[in-house]
């Protein structure tokens, strides 16, 4: 007994460490890619498919897990859901860059904090998951957030609902997949892979590409940038298979936060009295949010 306890609170201890990590790792994604600000988003979104699919590929072989892979490719439903959640992860990523480039990395932290309540909403709409009365209240401070944002713009923030629907749907699409996330994404790389070396070969040829450039920096931080890509994921779905679906959540917020301290005190992007009234919608909506999960999951215990 004193073993299995031992285990277990050292399984949840790494649990923690891990996802430390990979929270931390996104979190600290703007400065990697303001590294290469300079260069066109559609080609940083090119190099980071083509290198993230070579990194998974020797993790692939390393793990033993070619043979998933294989299924996955070989199952039509899985395949087509597969091609969906590519176009899903591969505009998210683009617009992320867009935003980190154009000095907009206030709106991507706007954009990962109302993720969690767009996952609700279409989990109502798709899933037909039952609100309760604090997950209804939590989505009117959202919708609040987001128009208070859109007045102050004099527009729809469009990276920040970007950013949050399309990772929605990718995480609602997924679920339906059969494939854990290292298969998932290793399928969605190589579905991404032909464009992107296509893409990659046409700016060499044209003399168009930042890569092989003068520039060392350039080329340690666009091939790397597959590297960044892969190794919070697993981090990720290490902590995932050691920890409670509560303590993922409140990890969640992590990445956000740290954008958001980035965007205002890091990168100087402005941040008026209108903009906090929008954030303190939101974060008034992820309070009402985590406080109902907490106690839905207290309730089933």
């Amino acid at each position: 007994m004193i073993s299995t306890d031992h285990y277990t609170v050292r399984e949840t201890s790494q649990g923690v460490a891990y996802g430390l990590a990979a929270y931390l790792f996104w979190g600290f994604f703007p400065l990697y890619f303001k590294g290469v600000a300079h260069v066109p988003p559609l080609e940083v979104l090119a190099h980071r498919s083509a290198w993230s699919l070579v990194i998974l590929m020797v993790i692939l072989t390393a793990t033993r897990k070619w043979d998933k892979v294989r299924i996955a490719l070989t199952e039509r439903r899985t395949l087509l859901i597969l091609c969906a959640t590519t176009l899903l992860i591969a505009t998210n990523w683009f617009v992320f860059l867009f935003a980190v480039a154009s000095n907009q990395v206030l709106l991507s932290s706007f954009g990962y904090f109302i993720n969690p309540l767009v996952s609700v909403l279409l989990g109502f709409l798709f899933l037909r998951e039952r609100l309760t009365r604090l997950q209804l209240i939590s989505l009117l401070f959202a919708c609040t957030g987001v128009l208070v944002m859109a007045i102050n713009y004099g527009r729809a923030p469009w990276i920040a609902l970007a950013l949050a629907v399309t990772f929605g749907l990718y995480g609602l699409l997924r679920k339906t997949a059969p494939v854990d996330p290292l298969t998932g994404l290793a399928v969605e790389t190589m579905i991404l892979f032909p464009a992107a070396i296509g893409y990659l070969c046409y700016l060499y040829v044209s003399a168009k590409g930042s890569f092989p450039s003068a520039s060392l920096r350039d080329d340690i931080l666009l091939p790397m940038s597959g590297v960044v890509t892969a190794l919070p994921l697993l981090w990720f779905s290490t902590a995932a298979r050691r920890l409670r679906l509560a303590t993922i959540g409140f990890m969640q917020y992590i990445t956000p936060t740290l954008h958001f301290l980035l965007a205002v005190l890091a990168f100087g992007e402005p941040f008026n009295r209108i903009e906090l009234a929008s954030f303190a919608f939101i974060w008034g909506g992820l309070v009402l949010y985590s406080y109902d999960a907490v106690h839905a999951m207290d309730s089933r215990i």
